[in-house]
């Protein structure tokens, strides 16, 4: 019984570290963006372009599509009557051509209203 409930402490206690890194990862990712979103919109990170289709065959550049899933990596208040239901981490599916093209420090961003998200993964 002791060593039952001493291996669960210890399994908590990985999972919960684990999860505070994790949190710790996000919020130093979220402090370095120096741009913080009005109202109801986000600033999302797209994910890379596929390289490979799934039979190996490399797709050159110029036939690469753009992404259309990505993080959030920032936030708006929201409307006065509609708080956001995103938040930052999470992954999200949105639109082919939604959203504004941003760089910020050599990094591409897309900023675009919470209506154009169309999914949270």
């Amino acid at each position: 019984m002791f060593r039952s409930k001493s291996l669960r402490q210890k399994t908590e206690f990985v999972f919960l570290f684990s999860l505070f890194q994790t949190l710790n990862t996000v919020k130093a990712n979220m402090s370095k963006l120096s741009i913080r979103p009005l109202a109801d919109r986000v600033v999302v990170e797209p994910a890379a372009a596929e390289e490979k289709t799934a039979g190996g065959i490399i797709i050159p550049d110029s036939a690469k599509e753009k992404p259309q899933r990505g993080t959030i990596v920032a936030v708006g208040a929201g409307k006065k009557d509609e708080p956001l239901t995103v938040q930052v981490g999470d992954a999200v599916l949105y639109g082919k051509y939604s959203g504004t093209e941003i760089t910020i420090d050599g990094k591409d961003y897309l900023i675009m209203r919470e209506a154009d998200i169309y999914a949270v993964i």
